[in-house]
């Protein structure tokens, strides 16, 4: 299943440092971040609770750039 959720971030380098720790995140299959639209495209691993992996994904997004925000 893949979900779409809007980002906020300041360049384009912290939109890939998010996107490696999106993809580095368990339940993510895979994981992209779109600097120019502010979107993060995220694919889930079969029979995973997208809320609850969002969740994680937030806090991981948060320890490489602390001032970036996924909303849920």
């Amino acid at each position: 299943m893949k979900k779409t959720y809007k980002i906020d971030v300041d360049c384009a380098n912290c939109a890939n440092k998010m996107e490696e720790a999106a993809r580095k995140t368990e339940g993510v299959k895979n994981a992209t971040v779109n600097f120019m639209t502010l979107k993060m495209i995220v694919e889930f691993e079969e029979g995973q609770d997208p809320k609850t992996v969002m969740q994680d994904v937030r806090k991981n997004c948060k320890k490489v750039e602390d001032d970036c925000e996924v909303f849920l």
